[in-house]
């Protein structure tokens, strides 16, 4: 316990919380191996202590340490920052110029927001972490470095890893060990001892009297949902030391500076349909179409089968009776398609039993649905919907955006 709080003291870590202590006792167990670490959590948690213990509790203590923020990087100069290059490589590339792994030769390299690589950038990363070899961009001389690296990401992996937005390989390469910082939420009795101790940081900085809170301040601070962790109480801290006189805070003062006081209302979620949802109702709609052509073309049989004289009286009403079941089975799938939208499926039914003969205004109405027309239809409402950006629009349609531009010319839909 004495080394825990020694660590939390040397590292400026504050809270007495057990996700707390229990992700830095595991830091120091993994320490003074050379294992890889991957540490997940929130956003604001603190995340980049970690790698920090690790280092220095390590036998790599005396050497480098480099940070490296990967989602701040641009996707065309990681390669180069991360692995270094040769001069002439690219343009600009006026010297050649060592890269982290490089120069963190014998440290720790610490990678935060890793889930933001680029797809490319995992492979070579993959390489260094297997084999410990690497390539400079523009050189094919292979080169050899021994590094440690820490990663952490805010990311669900999981869910990256199945929209293959990240190496299931390398994740696991990574997360040999994984160390997760619990949010602010779950430490409650850490959020008064966190923000006393911003106060009176800020009181220093500023030079002004420590803010201090009431007892229902306090109270409200603990039960707020704080959905940016730690950086959103800093944040908070600082506003309210430089813009509050009074330097005893009450409930009202502090629910001026708290979105929703704490009340987390339910998040608006866009009704945006999968390309897989789209086709799947695509499909559909084109096999009931399908359907209704092939019920239409043997009532045209049956009608005129009820047009020659020549048969009997019960043929006739075993025909009749077959055009009454199918023209209630077309009816049926227009109301579903929405087509007689005017018409519950009750008055439909009511129409046929007034009359059976009706059916041949439904055909002629129903005929003039082909593919074709639901086809332009679809790609019409495809562009409304992308308000005519056609990339978007061949994204819902589940086909290429050269194949919409031939459409489009096709059926004269320009805008």
């Amino acid at each position: 316990m004495e080394k825990l709080q020694n660590v939390k003291q040397r590292f400026g870590i504050i809270g007495m919380s057990e996700g707390v202590n229990r992700s830095i006792e595991k830091s120091l167990r993994v320490a003074p191996t050379d294992i890889s670490v991957l540490v997940t959590g929130e956003s604001g948690v603190g995340k980049e202590n970690i790698p920090k213990i690790i280092h220095q509790f390590s036998h790599r203590k005396h050497s480098k340490y480099i940070a490296v923020n990967c989602g701040a990087i641009p996707e065309g100069t990681i390669d180069s920052e991360l692995f270094g290059h040769e001069k002439g490589a690219f343009t600009g590339a006026t010297s050649t110029r060592k890269g982290y792994f490089e120069v963190a030769d014998g440290g720790t390299i610490f990678l935060d927001e890793v889930g933001e690589l680029p797809m490319a950038t995992q492979v070579r990363l993959l390489r260094v972490l297997e084999t410990g070899e690497f390539i400079k961009v523009g050189s094919s001389v292979v080169q050899k470095t021994n590094v440690r690296i820490v990663a952490a990401t805010n990311m669900d992996m999981n869910e990256a890893i199945q929209k293959q937005k990240f190496r299931e390989d390398l994740f696991y390469r990574l997360s040999t060990v994984e160390i997760n910082i619990p949010p602010l939420r779950e430490r409650k009795q850490d959020i008064p001892l966190l923000f006393r101790k911003f106060a009176s940081d800020f009181a220093e900085k500023y030079r002004m009297p420590s803010l201090k809170l009431n007892d229902d301040a306090v109270k409200i601070l603990t039960e707020y949902h704080w959905q940016g962790n730690i950086r959103q109480l800093r944040n908070i801290a600082e506003q309210m030391s430089v813009l509050e006189k009074d330097r005893i805070l009450s409930i009202e003062k502090l629910r001026n500076y708290l979105p929703n006081s704490g009340i987390q209302l339910p998040a608006v979620v866009k009704n945006k349909k999968s390309q897989s949802d789209f086709s799947s109702e695509r499909e559909i709609l084109y096999k009931v179409l399908f359907d209704m052509k092939n019920d239409l073309n043997e009532l045209k049989k049956i009608t005129m089968k009820l047009m020659n004289s020549d048969i009997s009286k019960e043929e006739k009403e075993g025909l009749i009776q077959q055009i009454h079941s199918n023209n209630l089975e077309i009816s049926n799938n227009s109301y579903d398609l929405g087509l007689l939208k005017n018409d519950s499926k009750k008055d439909i039914n009511e129409k046929n039993d007034t009359n059976k003969f009706e059916y041949a205004e439904t055909i002629e109405e129903v005929e003039t649905l082909s593919i074709l027309d639901k086809e332009i239809e679809l790609i019409k409402k495809a562009l409304e919907r992308s308000k005519g950006k056609r990339k978007l629009a061949a994204d819902e349609l589940g086909i290429s955006e050269r194949t919409l531009y031939r459409k489009i010319k096709q059926y004269d839909l320009q805008n």
